[in-house]
């Protein structure tokens, strides 16, 4: 099994490596700093791209003290502790970092922005890890993915590559979603990670219509500003997660459970079937 997590992560370098020899550079384009609403409020510059930033730092700091309070999340293993302690870390300083680069967008504070939401991402890896697969791997798994943050940073700062942060954000956007579906959950309420999923993408979509949302909405909210709103319910339904799930001892994967309730399904749908055909049956033979 060692040799195995040694294969697989050697793997994943020289894949990694391959991509960025054989790839082009990906600059950051300049456009990407022109938001739609650049509206003055209170003497804050571009002040709702900036406010809208605040609940993240209100449930970073509440996922904080919960952590702490009694282990009032009920955390089965010490990884865990560590791996969410990151995540709320990560997700506090977006308010930060987001909010600064907002003030006066540019590229330098860019980085500023995008370094805590790498963070967030890499420390759900290792959660993920932890708690479904490993948690001495997962413990293991959080020095490549903090050297993927510092990759990231590194390029973005000198080399003007937005290659590794790509990766680094995109691929969790498709592996996250699938590990909570294919691997057997430590505890309940697996269904909150498809819901904090399906609201990151979201911001995404909001995201790229930052102009299109601020024409529609007659110049009251652009995109930008609810792509912060969307993506500061990913860890607000996580938190949730954390607060009612309990120990699962059936471990079933969400993939199962859905296949049981489709044969459930299908069973009662036959059965209405077989239970109708026996009286039309019925009344035709009385007559």
């Amino acid at each position: 099994m060692r040799k195995r997590t040694v294969f697989a992560w050697v793997v994943a370098v020289v894949c990694f490596i391959v991509l960025m020899i054989v790839t082009p550079t990906i600059p950051q384009s300049q456009e990407y700093h022109d938001f739609a609403d650049q509206r003055t409020f209170f003497g804050i510059p571009n002040a709702l791209n900036v406010i809208s930033n605040f609940p993240f730092l209100v449930i970073g700091l509440i996922g904080l003290v919960l952590c702490y309070q009694e282990n009032y999340f009920k955390f089965s293993l010490q990884g865990e502790l560590w791996g969410w302690t990151c995540f709320y870390v990560g997700v506090a300083a977006v308010a930060i970092g987001s909010s600064y680069y907002h003030l006066k967008p540019d590229d330098a504070r860019l980085v500023w922005d995008r370094l805590p939401m790498t963070v967030a991402f890499t420390s759900i890896m290792a959660i993920f890890i932890i708690e479904r697969i490993d948690e001495r791997k997962g413990m293991i798994s959080i020095v490549p993915l903090v050297l993927a943050v510092v990759i990231e940073m590194r390029d973005s700062l000198f080399f003007d590559d937005l290659r590794p942060y790509a990766l680094v954000q995109f691929v969790p956007c498709i592996v996250i979603p699938l590990m909570a579906i294919l691997l057997p959950p430590m505890y309940t309420h697996s269904t909150f990670w498809l819901w904090a999923a399906g609201f990151y993408l979201l911001a995404k979509v909001l995201e790229a219509a930052d102009k299109m949302v601020y024409e529609w909405t007659h110049h009251i909210v652009s995109g930008h500003t609810l792509k912060h709103l969307s993506a500061a319910l990913v860890p607000v339904f996580l938190t949730l997660m954390l607060a009612k799930r309990s120990v699962d001892n059936e471990r079933q994967s969400l993939l199962k459970v859905w296949r049981i309730s489709w044969s459930k399904v299908k069973e009662g749908s036959s059965n209405v079937e077989s239970h109708t055909y026996s009286v039309v049956q019925a009344v035709e033979s009385d007559r």
